[in-house]
């Protein structure tokens, strides 16, 4: 059966170029198109499409205040298509937080070509979203990863097989690694900790420009001081530090502490940032007394590495499928058996600090974990 699809822009050219895009695909019908989401609102209702695609801006109603209405009267499946300016992608980290599947964003340059460079990843995040369980508050189903370009290994940017030496006297460290639906996820378990943590360092896969306002964002909701990392950059406690678009984040280790180390070579599992490849630098560098967390995304970067941190006697936790937006990361991880635990998203950051308080094992009853919150953080005092 075919994917429906309904192109909601108030650009002709890019009602007609995204429907080209999206038709090159035999599993996919664009139904219709809208130029406002008034004409919108009326053609979900006569065509009744499995997807939108839904430009931020437009006139009339914007695309938030458009989506605002539809995930309360009729959620449905939606991926927004953005701009890379810094207004748009606030813009598009809201839509996520309303409960838009994912985004696309417009490269900049000759419109034509330029949506066509990105046709593949247009095609798959619609399909992505078409796997939609929107009623289970937003959530979809495992998809495949991207077919876009040969998938590298994690070992074209970090060789395996380095042992890290036991070192009681590293401090504790925090790798979080997410995908599809992750920004949310992210914003969560930053939302559920206390301002007196271990550093965490955290690879989503997010576009430049993106990440900057996504780390802007995390900075003032957060009790904990966010970063966008930077090259050589120190690691601290109480602090978090986010892979820039189009960059992996490493964790190095001198003699002052961890530094973030960026790197930009090929992707990994045609991710950049790559999950794998800060797993696996934390696997290196901090051994057992790293923390390792992999949440929602699509395919299965993140999942070889999170094993490598376990065999090195890190802790480490994947989210489990009812919560996750795409299960195919986190299941990845659990398949290969890298997951300690097996957590819903909500209750990751209570076990987060149980587990760093030096515990040895996660409670699964929220409310006796969150008596234990203040007390466990004061151990990183």
């Amino acid at each position: 059966m075919s994917i429906r699809v309904l192109v909601i822009d108030d650009s002709a050219l890019v009602r007609s170029l995204l429907t080209r895009i999206l038709e090159k695909d035999p599993q996919i019908q664009v139904v219709g198109s809208a130029a406002d989401p008034y004409i919108a609102r009326e053609k979900i209702k006569q065509l009744r499409p499995d997807v939108l695609t839904l430009d931020v801006e437009m006139p009339k109603m914007d695309g938030i205040t458009f989506l605002q209405n539809l995930m309360r009267l009729h959620p449905m499946p939606v991926v927004m298509v953005s701009s890379y300016t810094e207004k748009g992608a606030e813009i598009t980290l809201r839509a996520l937080e309303l409960g838009a599947i994912d985004f696309v964003s417009k490269p900049q340059g000759e419109l034509s070509g330029s949506l066509e460079m990105v046709g593949e990843e247009i095609i798959q995040k619609v399909k992505t979203a078409s796997r939609a369980n929107i009623h289970a508050a937003g959530r979809t189903r495992p998809s495949t990863p991207l077919s876009v370009e040969e998938k590298q290994s994690v070992d074209s940017i970090l060789p395996g097989g380095k042992k890290q030496r036991p070192n009681s006297a590293l401090p504790p460290l925090i790798a979080i690694g997410a995908s599809t639906g992750g920004t949310e996820a992210i914003k969560d378990v930053l939302l559920g900790l206390p301002e007196k943590m271990p550093a965490i360092v955290i690879t989503q896969h997010i576009p430049p420009g993106f990440s900057t306002a996504f780390a802007k964002r995390m900075d003032r909701l957060a009790a904990l001081k966010v970063h966008e990392a930077e090259d050589a950059q120190p690691i601290a406690p109480g602090n978090v530090y986010i892979a820039p678009g189009a960059q992996h984040l490493l964790v190095t280790l001198d003699n002052k502490g961890y530094r973030c180390q960026l790197n930009d070579g090929p992707r990994v599992n045609r991710h950049k940032p790559s999950v794998d490849v800060l797993f696996r630098s934390v696997a290196q560098t901090a051994g057992r007394n790293a923390t390792g967390v992999i949440l929602t995304g699509m395919g299965d970067d993140g999942a070889r590495s999170l094993l490598e941190m376990r065999e090195a006697g890190a802790r480490t936790i994947a989210q489990d499928e009812e919560s996750s937006v795409v299960w195919g990361m986190p299941g990845s991880a659990i398949k290969r058996g890298a997951a300690e635990q097996i957590l819903p998203l909500e209750k990751i950051p209570a076990a987060l600090i149980y587990l760093l308080a030096g515990k040895g094992k996660t409670l699964h009853n929220t409310n006796r974990l969150r008596q234990r919150q203040m007390a466990a953080a004061a151990s990183f005092s």
